[in-house]
């Protein structure tokens, strides 16, 4: 196996800094699967379970100005490698005012990602810098639990208001209580609501809108068309994990959607032009 990347544009470095900050929020531990194509940051938690789990994918041609890889053989032309996301972001945020940055998978005393960077200085000699990542190597037989989770056959979908607004509310919303219902219909109406044996509140959020799953949705894994425009569905979620999700809006994506499996699931997605993230929230009861 062999991977090595650089870096040279500083919007680019600083870009993919921030979706690594943002993975760094969602979760401790994580897998980066290398393809010759994408990079992908996966959380394979059991949503059936009770776990959370993430799907986040970038094009590298849109990071990097060198990307060079070879997996694990021929047909297996990948590497999947478990890290700690936050020390990964930690490494970025010290180095983004870097001339270049290098990325490799090289071998030490255990397997890791030396990210090493050529700072400005102000005499002729450069300065380098290294940063050292330990990874674990995930071995080919468990790849299998790191395929692009499938789109629900949810009941509703619906645009999110803006990340920072609705962040501002379920910041509010946490100090009263652990809990939290995500309602939305086909009207773009979302409400936010906790309910305690002291206090109810509900944030309502109009036209939103609603994200056009094909012409016949049914048929897409989305809403049926059968379904009453007012009627809400509904999950009731652990708050920090939406506050964690609300964090993306460091990425400033282009489109932020929320699908809602009525009672099981809350589906949230982040689109920006050079890279996808999905979050799955189990509800719970």
């Amino acid at each position: 196996m062999k991977f090595r990347a650089k870096i040279v544009d500083v919007a680019c470095l600083n870009h993919f800094s921030r979706v690594v900050t943002t993975i760094s929020k969602l979760t401790k531990s994580c897998v980066l699967r290398l393809t010759p194509d994408n990079l992908f940051f996966v959380m394979s938690g059991k949503v059936a379970n009770g776990g959370v789990s993430m799907w986040c994918e970038l094009a590298q041609a849109n990071f990097f100005d060198e990307y060079q890889m070879e997996g694990v053989s021929a047909e297996d032309n990948e590497i999947c490698l478990e890290l700690t996301p936050e020390n990964l972001s930690r490494a970025l945020r010290t180095l983004q005012n870097a001339k270049v940055l290098k990325v490799k998978l090289a071998k030490k005393h255990c397997p890791c990602l030396t990210i090493a960077a050529e700072l400005p200085t102000l005499s002729s000699v450069g300065k380098v810098v290294t940063h050292t990542v330990p990874v674990d190597v995930i071995p080919r037989r468990l790849w299998h639990e790191l395929k692009e989770p499938s789109m629900p056959d949810f009941d509703v979908s619906i645009y999110l208001p803006p990340l920072k607004t609705m962040k501002n509310v379920v910041d509010r919303m946490k100090n009263l209580s652990n809990f939290l219902v995500v309602k939305a219909n086909l009207n773009g109406e979302m409400n936010l609501k906790i309910e305690t044996d002291l206090v109810s509140v509900s944030t309502h959020f109009r036209d939103l809108g609603n994200p056009p799953w094909g012409d016949d949705a049914s048929q897409d894994g989305g809403p049926s068309q059968s379904r009453d425009p007012d009627s809400m569905a509904e999950a009731r979620v652990d708050i920090r994990r939406l506050q964690q999700f609300l964090m993306g809006q460091q990425i400033n994506p282009t489109k932020a959607m929320c699908n809602i499996v009525h009672q099981k699931v809350v589906h949230l997605i982040l689109l920006h032009e050079d890279m996808s993230l999905q979050y799955f929230i189990p509800a719970v009861a």
